[in-house]
């Protein structure tokens, strides 16, 4: 079973940043996706098992930057969001995808239970 636990959401002002991880169980392709009130979950960044590969939405590039470092218990998945705007705000999902990164929420496997991201004006 597949677990993945995130944290490190919060409440950031226009312009700041925040960091979100999530400590998998395992190793595989991994994703960050979010959720808005009323809208769509959609696709924000990932990166391949080995950490070469990265993958982001236009929405984001340049600003968030995802990365993963494993040590012997656990491989950690973050996303490093600089520059936040209003519309980044949204529940925040790592997933893991045994078919490697993906950029469709449907090919996930698994899925964290999520992290309030809030960015106020």
């Amino acid at each position: 079973q597949v677990q993945l636990v995130e944290s490190g959401g919060g409440l950031v002002q226009a312009g700041g940043s925040l960091r979100v991880s999530c400590a998998a169980s395992g190793r595989y392709g991994m994703g960050w996706l979010r959720q808005a009130p009323g809208k769509e979950r959609e696709f924000v960044a990932a990166i391949s098992r080995s950490g070469g590969s990265t993958y982001y939405a236009d929405s984001v590039k340049g600003r968030f930057t995802i990365s993963r470092d494993r040590d012997s218990a656990k491989d950690t998945v973050y996303l490093q969001m600089n520059s936040l705007k209003p519309e980044d705000t949204a529940v925040y999902y790592c997933a893991a995808s045994f078919r490697g990164p993906s950029t469709l929420p449907g090919e996930y496997d698994y899925w964290g239970q999520g992290t309030q991201v809030t960015v106020s004006s």
